[in-house]
């Protein structure tokens, strides 16, 4: 999880210029779970990245509504996007985390490679 968390982070300060330490904890538990769905439903990495952009948009929700809104901290704010709900999620970052989302399950394999032994799956596009 600190891979994903701290992947995350990097990947905000390449984007935005800053993050805060609830990406850290958001992008790891992303990473834990699209780890889990690439080894529990071996489908082709589209579809993986589908999946992936699905959780991570549901979790993106879940923690905009209890740290932006309930705690006030204001970490984020997409209401200036077209096609965004309360200000949390948005379509193009549903889009956004598509491939993100691939990256990760490939990233997770790798980790998995060189540090358990563990095969590399054979890799279907669709």
């Amino acid at each position: 999880m600190a891979c994903g968390g701290s992947a995350y982070v990097l990947v905000e300060l390449l984007w935005r210029g800053r993050s805060h330490f609830s990406m850290f904890l958001l992008g790891g538990l992303c990473f834990w779970l699209i780890g889990r769905l690439d080894r529990r439903f071996p489908v082709p990495l589209a579809a993986q990245a589908c999946l992936g952009a699905c959780v991570i948009t549901a979790l993106e929700l879940v923690t905009g509504l209890i740290v932006n809104r309930w705690l006030g901290l204001g970490v984020w704010d997409y209401s200036s996007l077209p096609m965004n709900f309360l200000g949390q999620i948005c379509l193009y970052y549903f889009v956004l985390w598509i491939p993100l989302s691939a990256a990760a399950a490939l990233l997770d394999d790798g980790l998995r490679r060189v540090m358990f032994g563990t095969p590399l799956p054979h890799y279907r596009l669709v």
